[in-house]
């Protein structure tokens, strides 16, 4: 817990900079390194959790439930949310077994994301009818400017009307940047295209967050709120991830 306390100070500190993100991998660093003398796998005489895959196993799944639940419980609980900062960065440091470990999925909710069935069969055939005129293209069926505004624009008002802020030029250069990453993400445009947006929230969340600390130094006033505030942070992640789910589904 020294470890998390320290960490805690370094990011929470008002006055954090790029240059801090040193400090902050010294105190990630020791838990990395624990990390690395646990077993691979669970063995025949190993207590439960006692190795690198049903740990990280538990610490994902700590950082996704207290991240949901602090969306509609408010738990005044200091120590509990400086572990969660913790444990986010912790969690992205530790080595992957795999590639494909980034986005991993158990047997039981990987039936809740994949689905084929087939509902019916039917032919189709094409109605004979008179000759029907087709519309010209416009544009060339590039999106306009015009078009890629709008949503941000509704993004800034929503967020604008709920806690009356007033953001800068800068606060949405870094919003657009943020949705044009997740939106640019390969694992983000697959699971959009094959779920629903209900299902595609549990993937969106890792992808999100990590966009938003790849940036931390471009904007860190904005970063820092986003990471504070439970209630602003929930609405920002809700309209973003709608928005980017509309523009991999366009």
């Amino acid at each position: 817990m020294s470890e998390v306390e320290e960490f805690t100070k370094v990011f929470y500190n008002p006055y954090f900079t790029a240059k801090d993100q040193e400090k902050l991998n010294r105190w990630i660093d020791p838990a990395v390194e624990r990390f690395k003398q646990l077993p691979k796998e669970k063995g025949e005489n190993l207590a439960a959790n006692a190795n690198q895959e049903d740990f990280k196993h538990t610490l994902q799944v700590f950082s996704r439930t207290y991240s949901f639940l602090t969306q509609i419980v408010n738990y005044n609980d200091i120590e509990l949310e400086m572990l969660y900062t913790y444990c986010k960065f912790l969690v992205r440091k530790l080595p992957k077994a795999h590639i494909s470990e980034g986005f991993h999925l158990n047997d039981e909710v990987a039936l809740q994301y994949y689905r084929l069935q087939k509902v019916g069969e039917r032919s189709i055939e094409l109605e004979k009818s008179g000759v029907q005129e087709l519309e010209p293209l416009t544009g060339a069926g590039v999106r306009t400017g015009q078009d890629e505004k709008a949503p941000l624009s509704e993004i800034i008002s929503t967020i604008n009307k709920r806690f009356a802020t007033d953001f800068t030029d800068a606060d949405r250069l870094l919003i657009e940047q943020i949705v044009e990453d997740c939106a640019a993400d390969s694992k983000l445009a697959d699971q959009a295209k094959s779920n629903t947006i209900d299902n595609f929230k549990f993937g969106f969340d890792d992808v999100y967050m990590q966009k938003w600390i790849d940036r931390m130094d471009q904007n860190q006033e904005l970063f820092l709120k986003v990471m504070e505030n439970a209630d602003f942070s929930g609405l920002m992640r809700n309209v973003i991830m709608k928005e980017v789910y509309r523009r991999l589904n366009i």
